[in-house]
């Protein structure tokens, strides 16, 4: 017999989610084979099967809490299993007649189908995971994403309606009321209400934004950019970048870049406390948080003062891609020294970024606008962006943070002073 218990979860990472058994009891599993999915606050994580066998037995149910260490399953290495025969069989064949049965109104179409029918649905991996775990039809099914596109909630949804009890028999022809009768108050239509356990990493988020705000002095500082020279750049470069590096030019690499060269000039914005000491940090590991599915995540550019723009453009794709399909690991995800946050992809004007400790500062980016601005003493309408920088006060003076800001605007308006920097 052989153990498989919960591994190792990262840096600070001491607890985890049973998601789902890919395995069950009975089931034949190969070593190294992943058996049982585990949902952590960062990511998930398929845990594997160390020595080939039969899965004999499961300690703990879907949806239970485990620590690192404790036991998840035993797999019998002599392939007897639990149930003494070998692999479990496959259940018997549904009569026919079942295929024949009418659908039940008020909920998703449920029946079988094949791999290939759900990869041609326009459904993000996960969604299409939920799908063929429950026998979903994507096609039945409305997408909230971008385009259309099925996400993994539009499932969870589709599996929480109810089905829909058989239509009552018609009403009786209504007698009119005696005369003198009062009127009957209207019945309201029910209202009802759906309760879902919150996820690792929603908890998570949830937990790590009360907690910036309590352990932290956090105050915000605002500016505005005029984006005139970036995307007039950008509209002369894209082809020739594309080109020549197979990747589009966009402005998360310019703030990536600005936000370098202001850290370098105001380094306690790149640095963390610890008890009573400043530990400053000469390297630029900046997180860029993506918005996924299950929350926000921040993967992390590594020395991205020593990328290139194509470098950087490439791996801020990259990560937007991983998140959306999962596949983020916990070292995408842990450490960095400052992040920055783009709510004008969704729209944003305008916000107040929170820390994510225990850095000690945060930009936040926002949607480009055309607005009527002054230039030389006459109006104009430039295309212009409010930046937000949150900050902690207990390290970070109000100058500082003023002045960081200031300096992320001169690099933005005239980013080629990124061809002086050093």
């Amino acid at each position: 017999m052989s153990n498989i218990v919960v591994p190792e979860l990262g840096e600070s990472v001491v607890e985890a989610r049973v998601s789902r058994w890919l395995k069950q009891v009975g089931d034949r599993v190969t070593a190294g084979e992943p058996v049982v999915r585990l949902e952590t606050e960062k990511v998930d994580l398929d845990v594997s099967a160390e020595r080939a066998g039969v899965l004999a037995s499961i300690a703990r149910q879907e949806g239970e809490d485990v620590k690192i260490g404790e036991l998840l399953a035993v797999v019998d290495e002599t392939g007897a299993g639990a149930n003494g025969g070998g692999a479990r069989q496959a259940p018997a064949a549904a009569p026919a007649a079942a295929d024949e049965a009418p659908q039940r109104p008020g909920r998703a179409s449920r029946a079988p189908q094949s791999p290939q029918a759900a990869q041609e649905a326009r459904a993000t991996p996960a969604a299409r995971r939920v799908a063929r775990d429950h026998d979903v039809r994507l096609g039945s099914l409305h997408g909230t994403g971008p385009g259309g596109r099925v996400m993994k909630g539009d499932v969870e949804t589709a599996l929480a309606v109810p089905s829909a009890p058989a239509p009552p028999a018609p009403p009786a022809a209504p007698t009119a009321p005696p005369a003198g009768t009062p009127a009957q108050p209207r019945v309201p239509e029910a209202r009802t209400e759906q309760r879902v356990r919150m996820t690792k990493r929603r908890q998570t988020i949830a937990r790590r934004l009360v907690e910036a705000q309590r352990t932290a002095a956090m105050l915000t500082t605002f500016n505005e950019v005029d984006m005139t020279a970036l995307m007039s750049l950008r509209e002369r470069r894209k082809e020739a970048f594309r080109s020549e590096h197979g990747v589009g030019l966009g402005i998360a690499s310019f703030f990536v870049k600005a936000a370098v060269a202001a850290l370098r000039a105001f380094p306690r914005l790149n640095a963390e406390i610890q008890g009573d000491e400043i530990v400053l940090k000469h390297y630029y590991d900046i997180g860029v948080a993506v918005g996924a599915e299950g929350g926000l995540v921040v993967p992390v550019l590594r020395d991205a003062d020593r990328m290139s723009f194509a470098t950087l453009e490439s791996s801020i794709r990259a990560f937007a891609a991983r998140a959306g399909e999962g596949t983020l690991t916990l070292d995408d995800l842990t450490g960095g020294t400052f992040t920055i946050t783009n709510g004008g992809v969704f729209g944003s004007l305008l916000s107040t970024p929170i820390l994510n400790p225990p850095q000690v500062g945060i930009l936040g980016l926002h949607k480009i606008q055309d607005r009527v601005v002054p230039v030389n003493g006459q109006a104009a309408i430039r295309p212009m962006m409010y930046v937000a920088l949150s900050y902690d006060h207990r390290l970070v003076d109000g100058r500082e943070a003023v002045q960081f800001l200031v300096r992320v605007k001169e690099v933005v308006e005239d980013p080629g002073v990124l061809l002086l920097a050093s």
